[in-house]
């Protein structure tokens, strides 16, 4: 299966936090097969002076989406992401964008948990533009 991420943090040092996110990313959640270059982006759906530092992932996977999930939240928590309501700064940031499953077909899930494909995703540029540049 195949998932796309998207990843940002806007915590400094905003790289590094990137970067770890990738390798745990590698070690519990699957291969990366692709990821974009860097894209930068004010805040959404908040204020904060500080930018944001985005990325997408192409990952191949065999967790089922709610584990995905799981592992996902466990790899932000490990980077010191603390849950300080829907929007605020944060060391890391993981979504999950989009899932196909083995036969090529994107999976639909909306669940009070997890909504897949990301409700945001035709609102917010930052996650766009990466997703277009590593897509297929």
């Amino acid at each position: 299966m195949t998932t796309y991420l998207s990843l940002g943090s806007n915590i400094h040092p905003r790289h590094k936090y990137i970067d770890e996110a990738c390798r745990l990313i590698e070690q519990q959640a699957g291969h990366i097969l692709a990821r974009s270059q860097d894209f930068y982006s004010a805040p959404w759906g908040y204020d904060s002076k500080s930018e944001y530092l985005n990325i997408a992932l192409k990952v191949e996977t065999r967790l089922l989406p709610f584990e995905l999930l799981r592992t996902t939240q466990e790899i932000e928590r490990q980077l010191g992401r603390e849950i300080k309501g829907v929007y605020a700064d944060r060391t890391i940031d993981i979504d999950i964008m989009l899932y196909i499953n083995d036969k090529g077909e994107e999976i639909s899930i909306t669940s009070p948990t997890l909504t897949i494909p990301h409700p945001h995703i035709s609102e917010r540029e930052f996650m766009q533009q990466p997703l277009n540049e590593i897509r297929h």
